[in-house]
């Protein structure tokens, strides 16, 4: 699931993935291993893209379908 929602927001945003490997200071085949499974993805990676995407990890990884982090969701 990670693999198909990093895709899905990177294209959303309109990004290569040599662009976004770019903005992580990765590898352009680093970040393709990511975003197409062959790779396990580190937590501190997670975190950079829940940061960049502003959404949650556990929306990252399939755990919700909630785009918002909790920090973001409106009190009311």
């Amino acid at each position: 699931m990670l693999f198909v929602r990093i895709k899905e927001l990177r294209e959303k945003h309109g990004l290569s993935q040599k662009k976004m490997a770019e903005l992580l200071e990765m590898h352009t085949t680093q970040y393709q291993r990511y975003e197409t499974g062959e790779r396990v993805v580190p937590i501190d990676f997670l975190i950079q893209l829940a940061n960049f995407y502003d959404v949650s990890i556990d929306y990252l990884v399939g755990r919700s379908d909630e785009t918002e982090t909790a920090e973001n969701e409106s009190i009311g």
